[in-house]
């Protein structure tokens, strides 16, 4: 026997030479028992000298963590196509909420509420209001439902263009093309006396009301069409337009069923602001002649109330907003 060689039986464990792979003994040597032979490591299994170590672990995974495991995302995650829809109906029922509760907007079809507003604008009416238990008030520009015979029998919108008009409108803050709808100022409530002579103002419970700054230029208040004094019933109003001489409003249909009034029930909302055009972007305020006549009228305390305590509630979150950012801020 050569110096150095030994025999493969009586070789001890710690003096094997490693094998190709790096373990103790090599599983292909004819001289290790079938015992003491060590198989592929499991997969994912780190080495003996720790968790993480070895095959099947890479820097930054955890132990045991491969490739395919990476690869699948944080439990729980959607792809965006299947949240797509969700958002989709998330979106429609905000905007279903916002057109039956908050605001609608509305085109103006004719020239009867000039110079306050013109053919084309598009106006944003507040719905919520009447939800609180708000009414109309004097000098107010309200949307309302044809009392009856007011705009006269037009033909329903037919075509393609019209059904999808119609489909928009359901959800979004839109009419239909087949809402009978008119737009014109509140002048007189319920209980309310009005009257107007030839060549005369308008007058409510014998007050003369000023409307200079916003009766159509050249027009007089109602020298086309005198009227009154006739008592308002409750729960209804006395509506003109600011074209006078250009307007089929209260005065013109005091033959009628409901004596030229409208129910407040059919009012859909106060229009608060013209949107559109930007350039004609304004407010809808009630005018000073109104304005003061409401101050002195008991009927608009309640009213008036009811705002200052809207205005208080909203004021609310945006205070407590202010005052958490400035502490975060250390102000």
């Amino acid at each position: 026997m050569a110096v150095g060689a030994r025999s493969g039986a009586n070789e001890d464990p710690e003096d094997r030479p490693e094998g190709s792979d790096g373990l103790p003994g090599d599983a292909d040597d004819p001289g290790v028992p079938p015992s003491r032979r060590e198989g592929p490591p499991e997969p994912g299994a780190g080495a003996p000298g720790g968790p993480g170590e070895g095959p099947g672990a890479r820097d930054g995974d955890e132990a045991g963590t491969g490739e395919g495991d990476r690869r699948k995302g944080p439990p729980g995650q959607r792809s965006f196509w299947k949240e797509l829809p969700i958002l989709i109906g998330i979106a429609l029922v905000l905007a279903l909420l916002i057109k039956t509760f908050l605001l609608e907007a509305f085109s103006i079809p004719s020239d009867s509420m000039q110079n306050t507003l013109q053919r084309g604008d598009r106006v944003l009416v507040d719905k919520l209001t009447p939800w609180f238990g708000a009414t109309p008030e004097r000098g107010e520009v309200v949307v309302f439902r044809d009392p009856g015979g007011w705009l006269g029998e037009s033909p329903e919108s037919s075509g393609p263009w019209a059904t999808v008009q119609k489909g928009i409108s359901y959800v979004l803050p839109f009419p239909s093309p087949d809402d009978k709808n008119l737009i014109k100022r509140v002048i007189a409530v319920g209980g309310d006396t009005v009257a107007c002579e030839q060549g005369g103002p308008v007058t409510v419970n014998g007050e003369p009301v000023d409307e200079t700054d916003f009766i159509y230029p050249g027009n007089t208040p109602c020298d086309d069409r005198p009227f009154g004094p006739l008592e308002v019933p409750e729960g209804r109003l006395w509506v003109m337009g600011d074209h006078r001489q250009g307007s089929l409003d209260s005065r013109y249909h005091m033959d009628g069923p409901t004596g030229g009034t409208v129910s407040e029930d059919e009012v859909v909302g106060r229009a608060i602001v013209v949107a559109w055009p930007l350039g004609r972007w304004s407010f809808l305020p009630v005018p000073d002649g109104y304005e003061e006549l409401n101050a002195s009228s008991p009927a608009a305390l309640p009213v008036t109330a009811l705002s200052g305590a809207l205005g208080a509630a909203g004021a609310v979150p945006l205070v407590m907003w202010h005052r958490r950012r400035r502490t975060s801020h250390g102000g």
